[in-house]
Formats: structure tokens, sequence, C-alpha cells
């Protein structure tokens, strides 16, 4: 079945999900492609199950390292609970990647020649409730006098069309570098090969979170990338994590 009309229902729940709600810093954590569910009414968008449980359907491993990040850091995580095939909540309405007809190899059947009034009824059951939320505690957080902080999750696939990728981290930014820049100096000397926008950058259209709600309020902000295969156990995720976790600590003190 694919979806034409009627997005999330009672059964699906929240197109949101908010963690660690009372965090005491003011890091704000936002993992956009976090799952690979589909609302109920999507059934598969013609896709086949090899395809849905692929990194076209969601960044396998960042929701596990941004909740270890929240613990670390102690800032809230605001995630998605549904699959970018339905909405990429880190893409605007007007991009053709919000809602892909095609995604690396892969056709997406689901999303074609999607009408105006489907795309208004993904855009405002998805991408609305999710940037309103992270909207809503970057406020909450800079009304109680602390300073927000937006660092964004996210994985990557080791092989894309075909090709290996050997960056291992990428530090990503737009035109507020300042994060960014501490965090790529401090690895410079660390375990894994850690590049600056990497394997995308903001021409890529990625940094459409940070450009939302960092870049115009001056909040110091980066979008992280680990490739997956990093991240594919218990072990390599609380490695990545606890990398991560200081690069992020020790940049913040640098910046503040």
């Amino acid at each position: 079945m694919l979806l034409r009309s009627g997005i999330l229902t009672a059964s699906d729940g929240d197109a949101v999900a908010l963690e660690n709600a009372a965090g005491a810093s003011g890091v704000v954590l936002v993992c956009e492609h976090a799952s690979a569910v589909l609302p109920a009414a999507a059934g598969d968008l013609g896709l086949s199950a090899e395809a849905l449980s692929s990194h076209i359907a969601w960044d396998p491993g960042a929701l596990a390292v941004a909740r270890r990040l929240s613990a670390a850091l102690d800032g809230v995580l605001v995630h998605q609970r549904f699959s970018r095939l339905i909405y990429d909540c880190n893409r605007p309405p007007e991009s053709p990647a919000a809602m892909p007809e095609k995604s690396e190899i892969y056709d997406i059947p689901g999303n074609r020649d999607l009408a105006p009034a489907e795309r208004y009824a993904r855009t405002a059951a998805l991408y609305i409730p999710f940037h309103d939320r992270v909207s809503a505690e970057v406020s909450r957080i800079a009304g109680e006098g602390r300073e927000p902080v937006v660092v964004t999750i996210h994985t990557f696939t080791p092989v894309y069309f075909g090709k290996p990728r050997e960056v291992e981290i990428g530090i990503l930014h737009d035109t507020d570098s300042r994060l960014a820049d501490a965090m790529l100096e401090a690895a410079a000397l660390g375990p894994y090969r850690v590049e600056r926008n990497s394997p995308y950058g903001p021409e890529d259209g990625v940094t459409h979170t940070l450009r939302l709600h960092a870049l115009p309020l001056g909040l110091a902000n980066v979008m992280i990338e680990v490739r997956n295969d990093l991240v594919r156990d218990d072990a390599g995720v609380e490695a990545v994590s606890a990398y991560l976790a200081d690069l992020i600590s020790g940049a913040l003190e640098r910046v503040a």
C-alpha cells in the first residue's frame, strides 16, 4: 500500500521524542534520522525489506550514540520517531530530498509523483512537530539563562555508490565553525580519521537543522557524522560516544 492520505494515527504515536528533558547543560542533541519505522498507513512505500532496513531509511547507530552523548553531556535529546523515507527532517519542505523519489540506488515508489496535498500532510505531521520541539527546547534553555548549543548526530554508510569512504568521523559546520574548529583541532591526534565537512558539507544541504535553530541565534553548533561500521555493536557505540563526548566538552570550554 502506498501512502496517499492520512499520515499518523493514534497507534503510531507522536512524531517526535524527547529524552533527558531535565538535562542540566545547555546542549540540545538532535537526531533527525533515528528510526527506520514507517507509519502504519505508509505500508512499505513499495520497497523491499532489505531497503527498509538499510541506511537509506535511517542512520544506523545514530540514536545509540546520541543517547550516550545525552547522558555524558547531560543534554536534552530530540529525535524523530519515523523514517526519513517518509520525511527527512534535515531537509526543508521545498527540497526534493525531503521526500525523495530515489535514494542512492533505490527507487522509492511511494514517494513518486506526490500531490501537493500529500507533501503538505507529511510536512504538517512530521517536519513541523519535530522542529517545533527543537525550537521549544532551545527557547526553554535560553529562557532559563543558559546558553543553548545545538549538536546534530548522524551516521553514514562506509560504501556509497560502490565507493569506499575512508573518513571515519565527519565534523560538519555551516557559516559558524567555532565549535567545529575546536573539535577538529583536538581530534588531530586522536584514534579516528576525522575530517571537516566530510563525507558531506553544507553545499549538500545537510546543515538545515543548524541553519534553522542555531545560526539565526548565534548559537554554537556542530553536525557530527560517524561511519556506521564503527557503531554496529555496544563496544563501538561506547568507544565513539566517549571520544565524541570528550571532544565536545573540551571544545565547549574553548568557545565559551
